[in-house]
């Protein structure tokens, strides 16, 4: 709150400002706003310099490793090389033949909506994958330690099946929903959900057994314990999980799409691969990485907002 009496400097539209009354209430927010940007962008320089110095030297070596003759450009070609023939690689991307724009047999899409319809689909089935193992994997898990009868019944099958490789799952993918959308989607679930039954199982056991005693001594139910203590607990971690199993989701996706299941940007990189073009396989590695990169980003972005009770700076030692 603005202090009455002090005349403040004027923002944006040129408005008369008295001492008696402070500056209006529009400015005063869009000072606010404009107050917050500054420091958000005040506290996102510092990772944002890191990030482009942390990518330009890993670039700087590869393009190092090439001009001393160390990387043959036919098999591993330097970023300038594959970064530059970005507008003929993106044509290769048209493999998304059920999308038709105009009118005739030979239309289609253009190489930047091929691009971007190819990065959509593989997007979606991993966010669409990683959604469904999350909650089917956290609503089981808690049920699991809420109910005895049914740890019983389904622990023993979960931890047998946790070990089992996701390319295992891919012919049971097939036989069930054919090729499309659905395998892949079940691919990245089927990876995903035993490995984040047992993590929230194990972060059940882990809470802090003081916070439960206190619950039952102010009186609360099993049931409150559960909703208002333990969940709240378990949360933080959890969504770490999760943002390592979106990095898992993408590489599931990726190999069901280069087996066949469907189109997507594994398919890309698999016809790189028959048609021996390492431009192409760096350049779908390079937009894999940008969006892995962001999607993780964005996450931790969520996360700060939707867990708002954990303190900032406690997920990690640094300073000690």
């Amino acid at each position: 709150m603005m202090r009455q009496g002090i005349e403040q400097p004027q923002i944006g539209m040129a408005q008369v400002t008295t001492p008696a009354t402070g500056i209006k209430p529009v400015e005063a927010r869009l000072w606010q706003r404009s107050a917050r940007l500054r420091a958000a962008a005040l506290r996102a320089a510092p990772v944002v310099l890191w990030s482009c110095l942390s990518v330009g030297l890993f670039a700087g070596i590869w393009e190092a490793c090439w001009a001393f003759g160390w990387a043959d450009p036919k098999l591993l070609p330097p970023p300038h090389v594959f970064l530059g023939d970005i507008v003929d690689q993106a044509k290769f991307f048209n493999t998304v033949s059920r999308w038709q724009v105009g009118v005739g047999q030979n239309s289609g899409p253009s190489p930047a909506m091929a691009v971007l319809y190819t990065v959509l689909s593989t997007t979606g089935r991993v966010f669409a994958g990683l959604a469904i193992a999350a909650s089917l994997a956290i609503s089981t898990g808690v049920a699991i330690r809420y109910f005895t009868l049914l740890e019983r019944l389904t622990l023993p099958t979960v931890t047998l099946l946790a070990p089992v490789s996701p390319i295992a799952w891919l012919p049971v993918a097939i036989f069930l929903f054919g090729i499309g959308n659905k395998p892949a989607i079940f691919m990245v679930v089927i990876a995903l959900l035993f490995h984040m039954i047992l993590a929230t199982i194990t972060q059940i056991d882990g809470v802090n057994r003081n916070f439960i005693n206190v619950a039952r001594t102010m009186g609360a139910t099993k049931r409150q314990i559960y909703a208002r203590v333990i969940i709240p607990a378990i949360l933080p971690q959890l969504f770490v999980f999760l943002r390592f199993n979106l990095f898992g989701a993408w590489m599931v996706v990726l190999v069901a799409e280069a087996t066949g299941v469907g189109y997507g940007l594994g398919q890309v990189i698999m016809l790189g691969r028959n048609t021996f073009n390492p431009s192409l396989v760096f350049f779908t590695i390079v937009l894999i990485g940008v969006l892995g990169f962001t999607f993780d980003w964005l996450m931790r972005l969520m996360q700060r907002k939707l867990l708002y009770w954990v303190p900032p700076g406690t997920e990690t030692l640094r300073g000690l």
